[in-house]
């Protein structure tokens, strides 16, 4: 005698929504139109977008520069994960009302975005290191360092930071080190390309993507940039003069423009820049038909079920978009070549 298969549960989607610590979660659900969450990697703010009914008029108008914390998951389902991922805080940017019939839009940003951070200043960095740069950063706006330990240690003999914000500076290091800077729910975090870790500094899990999974995929090829090396160039104090440095071939060789102040310097951004040139320009975005909150930008991914081709790239998700409706909760990739 064999047991009984397990009864379906239909999915059910759910949220969480405070706005400046009050919950607003029993107010907004007969109301809400729309809820997206757009991630992104780097240096770029993540978005939230919430859109609801008030077409009786009783709902008032948030304050821009309230705080609206948001989490996302499913109530029930027998084929989803039961529970809400926590998707962090989100500062109020703009508020829309619009009709008939009338409606409010909120669009909020990550709120460890500050203005601070995006404002220009001058700093100069002599004898010092990637790790140091991050943690005086950090401290200067109240985040939590998190430099991966294989940069932390990267010599920074001089560096300039003129007119640069210190979100620019960051993505500029970020750069010549074939690294991202991000900031995530209070850390800032300096990091390889696709090392996929959290906050807390623990490694992502890597995901699976099936292609049974999803609604609709599409898959791209770009032509490669034709470089066969990167020259950069490094000022010799010693002689006085300017010197080059070049990573790979010398055929078709591409120029930075910036003069680093060491041979070491320049050397780790020249391969830096080959290492960009050289991986095919490979994206793919993919349509999950039920949303997994819990996926991440800087996760690893595999394809499954797709073309050879598609489902032999190793891939990196670049940008993650939930969308939360009356259809229920449905998550978007934008994947690309992972290292």
């Amino acid at each position: 005698m064999t047991d009984a298969p397990a009864p379906f549960t239909a999915n059910i989607a759910d949220f969480k929504v405070t706005l400046d610590g009050a919950d607003l979660t029993n107010r907004i659900r007969p109301r809400l139109v729309s809820l997206t969450l757009t991630e992104k990697r780097g240096d770029e703010a993540d978005q939230l977008d919430i859109v609801i009914d008030d077409s009786d008029g009783r709902m008032a108008l948030p304050k821009t520069g309230a705080l609206l914390h948001v989490q996302l998951g499913w109530k029930q389902g027998s084929d989803v994960k039961v529970g809400l991922v926590d998707k962090g805080s989100f500062t109020v940017d703009e508020v829309e009302h619009s009709g008939p019939p009338d409606i409010i839009t909120i669009r909020a940003r990550s709120a460890d975005f500050t203005s601070d951070i995006r404002t220009r200043r001058e700093k100069s960095w002599h004898d010092t290191t990637i790790g140091a740069i991050v943690a005086e950063v950090a401290a200067r706006h109240k985040l939590i360092a998190r430099c991966a330990p294989a940069l932390a240690g990267i010599a920074v003999t001089a560096a300039a930071q003129s007119r640069e914000s210190d979100l620019a500076l960051l993505r500029r290091l970020g750069r010549e080190h074939d690294a991202v800077a991000t900031i995530k729910r209070g850390s800032l975090i300096f990091a390889r390309k696709g090392a996929g870790t959290t906050p807390a500094g623990k490694p992502l899990p890597s995901i699976t993507i099936r292609r049974r999974d999803g609604d609709r995929h599409s898959f791209r090829i770009e032509k490669r940039e034709e470089v066969s090396g990167v020259t950069a160039s490094w000022h010799d104090r010693k002689g006085a003069k300017k010197q080059d440095v070049t990573a790979g071939g010398t055929a078709k060789v591409k120029r930075l423009s910036r003069v680093y102040p060491t041979e070491a310097a320049a050397r780790r951004a020249a391969e830096a820049e080959r290492g960009r040139a050289m991986r095919q320009p490979l994206k793919l975005s993919f349509d999950l038909a039920l949303g997994r909150p819990d996926i991440y930008p800087e996760q690893r991914a595999r394809a499954e079920g797709f073309k050879a081709s598609i489902d032999a790239v190793q891939w990196l998700v670049a940008e993650v978009a939930h969308s939360l409706t009356d259809r229920g909760l449905t998550t978007s990739l934008q994947l690309e070549v992972s290292g």
